[in-house]
């Protein structure tokens, strides 16, 4: 491909919109244009990067038995009603209405979908297992669309749905996807990690996230250094300790007047942190719920939300707080504490001696006992005692008990057990060896195929530009005539281009009138992960340059032996990539 007939509007400045470093990239590339809030246009380059994902990931979903359909966008209500979902997704499903006032969404996801297609068509468990699969736009009304292809409204997915006769089938088609996903991330170049994660929306009993890591990731990770133990921070778990034997003084009212927060708490009364108790309101489906955590812990909301099998959950606000103890924010205690439950986090039951709030204002109570001042029950599935806080780096592995790690990962892929969950909500059923009605077992799998473009550069750019692994940057090779003027320069770059080409190894050829600087630059900001570099005074010396992107080594090349060098020097670049 010629550069000077392919379209690349790359820009010398970052647009002011622009935060992260792939929504700024992507921008000066030339790869995306922006049409409004979260929706953007895939420009040429842009649209060579995400086809080359989705060749990989329709590869590999095929190579796993998975089959390709093509389901609609638009989507009845009457099916997401039927599901439960229609309230229930919230305002990230964009509603609309045809003109005979019918309603219907734009599809974020097509569990609904595909369940109604398969009912319709599944009878009998010799139909099972089947697995099915598509490639395409999706839409969620993101409340606030940020960072590019990271978190727009609209974007490319891959998902698929799987659908078996019984829990042993559901098992095997979940661990043939997350196989399929391990060699796709493999494949894409990326450094990943597959972590237990919560199921949400989606619903579902069991999930992995397939993390791309990257600092600029927003989701946290626990990862083991020993084993192979990994959760996202919303579903790693944490054990309870040996329970508290000693005891302490009986407790007593003390003046904290306008201490509001556990550091300002625990500086005036002399404590650490870690002995302050933090008691947090919550308004969980309408029922007043206290949740209490050490102070130098924070609660974690996704454990309590699953923990309750709650619709919602939401901070109380002062108002709430105030009726509900009798105090401002800064002052709410379990001891006497009226509400309609009270969870305490397991790190709670392993000591004594603390101090809380005393649901009064300006005042806490110290030498409060847990056991003795505000019993609770031990079992996690009553009030009392659970897992509800988010892990630290002090906490050990749940699973060897090694030290921890804490990287930053962006979600790429989500695979989920489903069970049940939408096949009993929409009676998707089949007859089984013994001609009874058997509820269908369902999986789903879904990889953002445009966001793996954005993750891929926030894993891979340095002060120039991109970095593409090879198997998703738009052209694997840059080859740069450094003179258009000169006939010898341009001959060689066009051999070499053709020959590239003709080896299927997408190559482009900056064929410009361009200052070599200007060809410099853009090729390093383009991120292809090999130059190919033509100039006069190497042809005359009888070589040609080589620069990988990545580590940014330069090597001559015979012009006498041009072919045979340039495969060989590719296959050490490839070689590179793998292995890191």
């Amino acid at each position: 491909m010629l550069f000077s007939k392919f379209y690349i509007p790359t820009l010398k400045e970052t647009p002011a919109e622009a935060e992260v470093v792939s929504h700024k990239l992507l921008l000066r590339a030339g790869m995306i244009r922006k049409l409004t809030s979260g929706i953007y246009t895939y420009m040429p380059l842009g649209l060579r990067a995400v086809n080359k994902v989705a060749r990989i990931v329709r590869e590999e979903m095929n190579r796993a038995g998975a089959l390709e359909i093509s389901m609609p966008m638009v989507q009845p209500a009457d099916l997401w009603q039927e599901s439960g979902r229609w309230d229930f997704y919230g305002k990230e499903l964009l509603r609309l209405n045809d003109r005979h006032d019918r309603d219907y969404c734009l599809g974020p996801t097509h569990e609904e979908v595909v369940t109604d297609l398969v009912r319709g068509e599944v009878r009998s468990y010799r139909q099972l297992p089947l697995n099915l699969y598509q490639i395409q736009t999706k839409f969620r009304d993101e409340i606030r669309p940020r960072f590019g292809l990271m978190r727009g409204r609209e974007f490319v997915m891959k998902d698929a749905y799987s659908f078996d006769k019984d829990e042993e089938g559901a098992n095997t088609s979940y661990q043939a996807m997350f196989e399929a996903y391990t060699r796709i991330f493999t494949r894409l170049g990326l450094k990943f990690r597959a972590v237990s994660a919560d199921s949400g929306a989606i619903g579902g009993s069991f999930s992995h996230e397939f993390m791309v890591l990257a600092e600029t990731g927003e989701d946290t990770l626990a990862v083991c250094t020993a084993c192979s133990w990994a959760a996202n921070l919303e579903k790693a778990e944490l054990r309870p300790g040996a329970p508290c034997n000693g005891t302490c003084p009986p407790y007593e009212q003390v003046p904290t007047p306008g201490r509001h927060t556990v550091e300002e708490v625990a500086s005036f009364l002399g404590v650490s942190p870690a002995r302050v108790l933090k008691t947090l309101l919550f308004d969980v489906d309408g029922k007043s719920v206290a949740v209490l955590v050490r102070g130098d812990h924070d609660v974690n909301e996704v454990k309590l939300k699953n923990l309750l099998d709650a619709a919602e959950v939401n901070l109380a606000t002062p108002e709430q707080v105030e009726k509900w103890t009798g105090a401002p924010v800064g002052f709410a205690g379990p001891v006497g504490l009226r509400v309609d439950a009270v969870y305490a986090d397991f790190g709670i039951a392993s000591d004594t001696d603390f101090v809380c709030g005393a649901n009064a204002a300006d005042a806490h109570l110290i030498h409060v006992d847990p056991r003795r001042d505000f019993a609770l029950s031990t079992e996690a599935a009553a009030s009392g005692y659970a897992d509800l806080r988010s892990v630290t780096l002090d906490d050990p592995c749940p699973s060897c008990g090694a030290p921890i790690v804490m990287p930053k990962g962006i979600e790429a892929g989500h695979v989920f057990k489903l069970g049940i969950k939408y096949s009993q909500a929409m009676n998707a059923i089949f007859l089984d060896e013994n001609g009874k009605e058997q509820l269908m077992i369902m999986g789903c799998y879904g990889i953002g195929v445009s966001r793996v473009v954005a993750a891929c550069i926030e894993q891979n750019f340095d002060d120039q530009g991109m970095i593409f692994p090879p198997a998703i940057a738009p052209f694997e090779v840059a080859v740069l005539a450094l003179s258009a003027r000169d006939e010898n320069v341009m001959r060689m770059a066009r051999r070499i281009h053709d020959w590239l080409e003709a080896q299927n190894i997408d190559a482009l050829f900056d064929d410009r009138d361009e200052r070599p600087g200007v060809k410099f630059n853009e090729a390093d900001l383009l991120g292809m992960p090999m130059q190919i570099i033509i100039g006069g005074k190497g042809l005359e010396r009888g070589v040609i340059e080589a620069k990988n992107r990545r580590t940014g080594e330069k090597r001559d090349l015979p012009v006498a032996d041009w072919q045979n060098a340039i495969l060989a020097w590719r296959h050490e670049v490839l070689g590179d990539w793998e292995r890191s």
